[in-house]
């Protein structure tokens, strides 16, 4: 069974897939930062929950 990353990788031998991959990144960093900062916060949450 392939990967996610297996399958990324073969996709990114197309140039236009690349391309438009890499063109995405700045975004995708963007939702990735706040995705992590949306974990923090809920761990963060359910510490301060469980210490009451």
């Amino acid at each position: 069974m392939k990967t996610f990353d297996d399958m990324l990788d073969e996709r990114l031998k197309d140039i236009k897939f690349r391309k438009e991959y890499e063109d995405i990144q700045p975004e995708m960093d963007v939702i990735r930062a706040i995705v992590d900062d949306e974990k923090v916060q809920i761990l963060t949450q359910k510490n301060f929950q469980k210490d009451r």
